[in-house]
């Protein structure tokens, strides 16, 4: 299985983000087919309780890389990527793995 990761930086306006990202974001990325789990997450802090790196993290699985390949460059994918830039004012980071197996 192949994970891309997306980490967004601290936004200039959470509250923006927030509602943008539930009400425009979300539901565009919704219509990507291939993507078999979704899982987000809001950072609170960072192990000694200080700002987190990150302000929030969302994770999609996919079967394979030729998956995640078609699903990116999908109409439905591309913009889902174009519309990062409307509402992540602290800049984003995309990184691709292969998942493993935990104990």
């Amino acid at each position: 299985m192949i994970k891309a990761t997306l980490l967004y930086g601290h936004p200039t306006d959470p509250e923006a983000f927030e509602k943008y990202y539930a009400e425009t974001h979300l539901p565009l990325a919704a219509k990507m087919q291939g993507v078999n789990r979704l899982e987000l997450t809001k950072f609170i802090s960072a192990p000694d309780g200080s700002k987190a790196a990150y302000y929030r993290q969302a994770d999609l699985f996919f079967s394979s890389p030729g998956q995640l390949q078609q699903t990116m460059s999908s109409p439905e994918g591309l913009a889902a990527a174009a519309d990062l830039a409307n509402f992540a004012t602290g800049g984003v980071t995309m990184i691709i793995g292969t998942v493993e197996n935990s104990f």
